[in-house]
């Protein structure tokens, strides 16, 4: 077993966190108030920029799948149309206008 093995770094893994709390023990009753505030703080903060990127990434998510949806639809207008197919079953079959397949 190697030394380093052996005994706890008190750098590494929770050594941080314990050293952390020790000083958080040292503070005074005032300084813990504005501690626990400002964790408050940066926990609302950090919350609303990751409900923000989780909305944001829905959102693009919705996007492209519409984005998508449509750009299928014109893709089989336009075998349709290069196949001869009447524009009212090519209306009928993608939900597109006459007139978005004429201009294909």
């Amino acid at each position: 077993m190697a030394l380093q093995d052996k005994y706890i770094n008190p750098f590494t893994d929770f050594g941080f966190k314990l050293f952390e709390a020790a000083e958080i023990a040292k503070f005074t009753p005032d300084d813990k108030v504005k501690y626990e505030e400002s964790l408050k703080y940066y926990r609302d903060l950090k919350n609303v920029v990751d409900t923000s990127f989780d909305e944001g990434k829905a959102e693009g998510k919705a996007e492209g799948k519409a984005e998508g949806k449509a750009e299928g639809k014109a893709e089989i207008a336009r075998q349709m149309k290069a196949a001869g197919e009447p524009i009212e079953k090519i209306v009928r079959f993608t939900g597109l206008s006459a007139e978005e397949i004429g201009r294909m």
